[in-house]
This record gives C-alpha cells, sequence and structure tokens, in this order.
C-alpha cells in the first residue's frame, strides 16, 4: 500500500504557543503544558517521525502521558480525548 508523501510544517512559534495555554483536555495550568503531536498515521505520524506541528493539542503533563504511554484509556479513548484537545487547541491559536 502506497501512502502520499506527507508535507511537514515545523513552526516553533506555535510549539511556544501551546505552553501559554492552559491544558485543553483537564485545564491545568501547571507550567507542564506543552503541544502533543498527534499518534495516528492519518496527521502524517509515522515511524520515527512526529506529526507536522500543525496536528497538535494543548496538553499537560499528566494528559500528554495519558495519551502517549497511558494504560487506562483505550485507543479509540485516547484518539478521541487528543482530538478534542487539538480542536480547542486550534481555536484559541486562531487557525
Amino acid at each position: 500500500m502506497m501512502f502520499p508523501k506527507t508535507k511537514y510544517l515545523r513552526d516553533k512559534k506555535r510549539l511556544e504557543a501551546c505552553r501559554a495555554l492552559p491544558c485543553q483536555h483537564c485545564g491545568a495550568e501547571d507550567g507542564t503544558v506543552v503541544a502533543a503531536h498527534a499518534n495516528n498515521a492519518i496527521y502524517g505520524k509515522g515511524r520515527g517521525i512526529k506529526a507536522s506541528d500543525e496536528f497538535v493539542a494543548a496538553l499537560c503533563q499528566k494528559c500528554h502521558y495519558e495519551v502517549d504511554q497511558g494504560k487506562t484509556l483505550s485507543k479509540e479513548e485516547k484518539s478521541q480525548m487528543w482530538h478534542n484537545a487539538f480542536v480547542r487547541t486550534k481555536v484559541l491559536l486562531g487557525t
């Protein structure tokens, strides 16, 4: 199966802007909020490469861990959690 070549956006300003937002899942403003990249291939995630910087959600350390490595949510729940935070992040960043 062939996939179209993905064009990756790398945007330090966007990543830094996420750090200024509260967590878009739990609302935490504890200094641990970062830009959490998408984990699905549909967003350009591949083996050894992060998704494009246009596909980030502002998540705190706890929520980011849960989406990436946590064991309490199913894969579908993790995907939905990240997607909801991604949509909120896009609105707040005006993109």
